[in-house]
């Protein structure tokens, strides 16, 4: 038998994909290796949104490169939006390199793989979804639904449009179908994916809704959780807010990209909305389910961002009061419009110190925020073992919080756990009927 290595960087549709490739590797027969230099194939499913993940992936491909050289048999590969980025590049750069594909075109990993051809190929056309392909799960009770592909927007300093072409949705019924496949599988919680999530449905012919997407998804049985990432504040509408509020597995949690909180900011960024729109959102959010957990990205730095602008920005964190974010200094992105930025630049120092005092008020404000669950009993998805704490178990909650918990649930079940201490990260506490069993 045949094995591969594949080695995932960047977002959660990044690990969608990853799933649909070894799917459809194990399908061809393939076995998955544990180590690089046992594999026949060695794949690369490559991210292009920040400089870090560039220089991460190029230095796991010079030891490719060097396994490559050991034996030439090895076939080496490299997909994702790096390679969709550079495609005009790739083999130039990288001549060890045997087959690249951008995301649109996962599916001729296979053609190429069973094909007679000893030169290197590269496919970057935009064209189907790797949600066709089979998926091999990380977790079995845990699945990703790919609902689109692509972007319509066009912020500034995004790379995305140009790595995974114009916003394509898949049709309502073929979605229901795919997860109710995956509630027979044994899933049941399932993370809805798309650039712009609350978009979806636009394109079709038979037009739908995100709103009513979540409510044919939320009427099939054995789904226990819905999540999804990641929405666009200018698209978030009541009806998909509302149906946080009204639809039992749509769980209480709603990431909302904010990236700046200056309205001057945010139209250099061409993010089409402006702070009051923003807050406006959170003030609906806040009104249907108060106890939501909001979570944001943030970018620090983005070319012509004063003090004053920056102020604003942390005003936002501070008025809002995330659960968590993500948080980046801005890195220029080759063929987007802020790369040929010149004026208004912010010295690297600058960054580095705003970014400090934004992560300190997010992390004080998240460890605030999550004392309200202290004395609470919540309902925990059981992941598996603590990563910190091999005798604790670890799941998240409907808040997508991470709970370390003393308890004998086993991955795939739910757990009734008592909150005993919280953290800006993360909960600790014990399963309910151990707690009892002790006292």
């Amino acid at each position: 038998m045949k094995r591969y290595h594949l080695t995932t960087f960047g977002c959660q549709m990044n690990e969608h994909d990853s799933e649909r490739m070894k799917g459809m590797l194990e399908s061809l027969g393939y076995g998955e290796a544990a180590e690089r230099s046992e594999a026949d194939l060695i794949l690369f499913n490559t991210c292009s949104i920040r400089e870090t993940a560039d220089s991460r992936f190029i230095a796991h491909l010079g030891e490719a490169k060097r396994l490559k050289g050991e034996n030439p048999e090895r076939v080496i590969g490299v997909g994702g939006c790096w390679a969709q980025s550079l495609k005009d590049e790739v083999f130039e750069r990288f001549p060890f390199v045997d087959v690249a594909f951008g995301p649109g075109q996962v599916h001729k990993l296979a053609e190429f793989l069973t094909s007679d051809s000893l030169t290197a190929q590269g496919y970057f056309e935009f064209e189907g979804f790797t949600g066709h392909l089979p998926a091999r799960r990380e977790r079995p009770f845990q699945g990703w639904l790919q609902i689109s592909v692509g972007c319509n927007c066009a912020c500034s300093y995004c790379i995305v449009p140009s790595t995974r072409g114009r916003e394509v949705s898949r049709r309502l019924q073929e979605l229901v179908g795919e997860v109710e496949t995956m509630a027979a599988e044994g899933v049941r919680e399932v993370t809805l994916l798309g650039q712009n999530v609350n978009s979806y449905g636009r394109d079709l012919r038979e037009r739908a809704s995100f709103a009513e997407l979540l409510r044919l998804l939320d009427g099939i049985e054995g789904i226990d959780r819905i999540r999804y990432t990641s929405p666009h504040p200018k698209d978030m509408r009541e009806d998909v807010i509302r149906a946080h509020a009204e639809l039992e597995s749509v769980c209480e949690h709603i990431h909302l990209p904010l990236q700046s909180g200056s309205s001057r900011i945010l139209k250099a960024m061409r993010r089409t909305y402006d702070r009051a729109r923003y807050m406006d959102r959170v003030a609906l959010i806040r009104e249907h389910v108060p106890d939501a957990a909001l979570s944001t990205d943030i970018i620090v730095g983005f070319p012509g961002e004063t003090e004053a602008d920056f102020a604003e920005t942390l005003e936002v964190v501070a008025e809002v009061g995330y659960d968590s974010a993500f948080t980046f200094i801005f890195s220029p992105r080759r063929g987007t419009e802020a790369a040929e930025i010149t004026e208004g630049v912010v010295p690297h120092p600058v960054k580095v110190e705003r970014m400090e005092r934004l992560v300190e008020l997010v992390q004080r404000g998240a460890r605030e925020r999550a004392q309200r669950f202290v004395g609470r009993t919540v309902e925990v998805l059981v992941e598996g073992a603590s990563r910190t704490d091999p005798e604790r178990q670890r799941g998240r909650t409907r808040h997508n919080k991470v709970v370390n918990f003393a308890g004998l649930a086993q991955p795939g079940e739910m757990a009734d756990v008592e909150i005993m201490k919280a953290t800006s990260q993360t909960l600790l506490g014990e399963e309910r009927l151990l707690a009892r069993a002790v006292s």
